[in-house]
């Protein structure tokens, strides 16, 4: 963390622009933006894949490819705040010196742009301690960004609760599938999960943050439980049968990540970072963007109170939003822990 001072600017930035904006944060932060009045910019490869989105025809799609340095300034020109929400695990070659030169060429955009502000979205993770490649890269993408010139907020969550979250379905195909697991030793680690809602809710306030402020702020629900209450947490949630669990120290991450593939339908070049990060405690060690922007509305949600967010979709009738392709809500058309249109079809 850089400077500890500084506070929260009322005035609302007019335009921003969001990256990964049909990744799972992205697709839901975007049109949340939308209402909120601002001017929405959206840097996407293909223009297409927003076509059916209907917060789209009220935003600025610009077509480019983020590893371009003349697509990222064409983006940035004229921003007041650019959410950074680009990674590329995808299990696919070296994504650590990807996400390094893609988090190097858009922190330089933005300083050429005269960006007002840079927030990403980072991992929780523990201090001095050897990290994960996942878990490491995106705490060096958070470094390189606020080297970057451009004040820069770096948001740092834990596990995420909704549907389309790649670690909230590994949870949730984990507990239903399995009604014995032999698992990995991890399954006993704390971690301070957090709702999705309350995501967003920290997201949209940070792009208001005063210039002075150059930092990481740690993000989280009021829990601190293990991998395993989390488990047992669901079960009794949904209303389902407990799943019988031992864990055993033998189970490597390389194994686990795998055993995950099998019994999940999350892509195993996406679960393999996962698992390897969910070795990690992950609490947080601060909350002083409580202090700063304010807590969500009516206070961050308990980790039962986000499971229901979820679980609530199953009396979800038919939304007049929904896409004719998928037949799914539309993001920005009902409660973001739900699954939507823009979530990959494993997801659910």
């Amino acid at each position: 963390m850089t400077d500890q001072t500084g506070g929260h600017q009322q005035a609302q930035p007019s335009t921003i622009l969001v990256t990964g904006a049909t990744g799972y944060i992205g697709s839901r932060l975007a049109p949340e933006l939308v209402k909120a009045g601002h001017q929405v910019r959206v840097l996407t490869r293909n223009a297409e894949r927003l076509a059916d989105r209907p917060w789209a025809a009220q935003a600025e799609i610009v077509e480019g490819d983020a590893t371009n340095p003349n697509d990222l300034r064409k983006a940035c020109a004229g921003v007041d705040a650019a959410y950074y929400l680009l990674h590329s695990m995808d299990g696919k070659g070296d994504f650590v010196s990807r996400d390094r030169q893609l988090a190097l060429d858009f922190g330089a955009a933005a300083r050429a742009e005269s960006v007002g502000r840079i927030v990403y979205l980072s991992g929780l993770h523990p201090a001095d301690t050897e990290l994960s490649d996942h878990l490491a890269s995106r705490v060096e993408v958070g470094q390189i960004l606020m080297s970057s010139g451009v004040p820069t907020a770096v948001l740092q969550a834990a596990v995420i609760i909704g549907s389309g979250s790649a670690s909230f379905e590994m949870l949730r195909h984990l507990t239903q599938r399995l009604p014995v697991m032999v698992a990995p030793q991890w399954l006993e680690n704390r971690i301070q999960p957090i709702g999705i809602a309350n995501v967003l809710h920290y997201l949209m306030a940070a792009a208001t943050l005063d210039s002075k402020l150059n930092r990481t702020f740690d993000i989280g629900g009021p829990d601190v439980i293990t991998y395993r209450q989390m488990i047992t947490t669901y079960a009794v949630e949904a209303g389902i049968r407990t799943p019988w669990i031992q864990t055993i120290p033998v189970l490597t991450p390389r194994l686990a990540s795998h055993w995950v593939g099998l019994v999940t339908p999350v892509p195993t070049g996406v679960a393999k970072p996962l698992v390897g990060s969910l070795t990690h405690e992950v609490i947080c060690r601060e909350h002083d963007l409580d202090g700063i922007v304010g807590p969500p509305p009516g206070g961050a949600a308990t980790f039962p109170e986000a499971l229901q967010a979820v679980l609530n979709q199953r009396r979800l009738s038919a939304h007049p939003a929904a896409s004719l392709r998928t037949g799914r809500p539309e993001p920005g058309t009902v409660d973001p822990a739900y699954l939507t249109a823009a979530d990959p079809e494993w997801a659910g």
